[in-house]
């Protein structure tokens, strides 16, 4: 971790001092404005918890949703405070509807040790996503100190997680930030072998950084879900109704040549005409050589949910990102069953496990196995884009540590 954390922070710099915490805070509301999923809100628990326990003052905020730059009632963060509030009993929450400006000041300096804010919707600011730098001046008003603790938005160069941490110092890392690089730098640059890397999903070309940047660091790469299409096409093989980048199979034929058998694709598909009705309830199991013309491959099949089972549960190193079929919908979610079950497996017999965000940790959460890994990303994004190479705008603008 080269970043300064909390950790590193004096006591004189945290007691009695404004801490403004850019969490996030991106959860899911139901029609009647309730949280559904408070699994962002509880991962973030940890830094805030320990920011109080020092005596500061804790401001959070936090976007939610697409609300275009402009205050809208369906994505106020008022539903979180209340949530917030049952998930810190005993601790005063308050919520103010402004992110800045003199109201937002006033209830930040209002504040007693050991209290807890937070504003509304940071994208209700027209400038948040631009990065303008007097939003970011504006946000740095409201706090003594910064603290990124939002893996999730740290792909994202915006005025509350890159553009206030060049007004605001010290700026540092939380406990969520910290344990998220942390897992993400040790599996590409301390991996204990084998390492796998299990990719999924539906387009090649959301992954292809990735793959470029993963196959010489992998033992080996197990490709499943629709972009394994693409590589079939680029085989030569019929793939019917799949879902094919044709654009991308060039690309695929020279990735197949490269990665030689470091890179294993399904040796089987589970295809029908559709996703749902009777579409779904005709679902057959077929070589991958053999799927129909008119039909589609929704999932690997289950010889290829037993053989990348096998392969992740004797790895020491496994890295998941994307699911093997369309999981939400039965019976499509097997082979992403099979290989969540074998990563809980994995870590059970000591290896490392790390699901890289996004429609992975929504899988691993369905199967229950959540508890049963090493790490669980909160960032699909900012996941992906770390595992490309590529700097994190929300981690650069950190403070670093001095080396000795």
């Amino acid at each position: 971790m080269e970043q300064r954390t909390i950790r590193d922070l004096r006591d004189d710099e945290v007691r009695g001092k404004r801490a403004l915490v850019r969490v996030d805070f991106n959860v899911p509301l139901d029609d009647a404005g309730q949280v559904t999923d408070d699994t962002r809100i509880r991962a973030a628990l940890p830094t805030v918890e320990t920011l109080l326990g020092r005596g500061a003052r804790v401001v959070l905020f936090s976007h939610l949703g697409r609300p275009k730059g402009a205050p809208d009632a369906r994505y106020s963060l008022r539903p979180v405070a209340e949530r917030l509030r049952n998930l810190l009993p005993g601790r005063a929450v308050r919520f103010v509807e402004a992110t800045r400006g003199p109201a937002a000041v006033r209830a930040s300096r209002a504040l007693a040790d050991g209290e807890v804010l937070l504003l509304e919707n940071t994208r209700f600011e027209p400038g948040e996503e631009t990065n303008d730098a007097h939003l970011a001046r504006a946000f740095a008003e409201l706090g003594d100190l910064y603290v990124n603790d939002a893996f999730g938005a740290a792909h994202r160069a915006h005025a509350s997680t890159e553009g206030v941490a060049r007004f605001l110092k010290p700026a540092v890392a939380g406990l969520l930030m910290e344990r998220e690089l942390q897992y993400l730098r040790d599996t590409l640059d301390q991996p204990e072998r084998p390492f796998v890397a299990v990719l999924g999903g539906s387009k090649i070309s959301g992954k292809i950084d990735v793959i470029e940047a993963l196959l010489p660091q992998v033992d080996q790469l197990l490709v499943g879900g629709a972009m394994a299409c693409t590589f079939f096409r680029a085989m030569g093989l019929e793939t019917g109704k799949s879902l094919v980048e044709a654009d991308r199979v060039g690309m695929a034929a020279d990735l197949l040549q490269r990665a030689g058998p470091k890179l294993v694709l399904p040796s089987d598909a589970l295809v029908a005409p559709t996703l749902d009705g009777e579409g779904a309830a005709s679902a057959h199991v077929v070589d991958r050589a053999a799927i129909p013309p008119t039909e589609a491959m929704y999932d690997i099949g289950p010889a290829t949910g037993q053989a990348f089972a096998a392969l992740v549960r004797q790895a020491r190193t496994v890295l998941w990102n994307g699911p093997m079929g369309v999981f939400e919908t039965s019976p499509f979610d097997g082979g992403t069953l099979a290989v969540a079950r074998a990563l809980a497996e994995a870590t059970d017999a000591g290896a490392t496990t790390v699901i890289g965000g996004g429609d992975s940790a929504a899988a691993i959460a369905q199967a229950g196995l959540e508890a049963r890994v090493s790490h669980v990303s909160t960032g699909g994004g900012a996941s992906l884009e770390f595992l490309e190479g590529k700097p994190l705008p929300g981690v650069e603008a950190l403070e670093r540590r001095e080396r000795a």
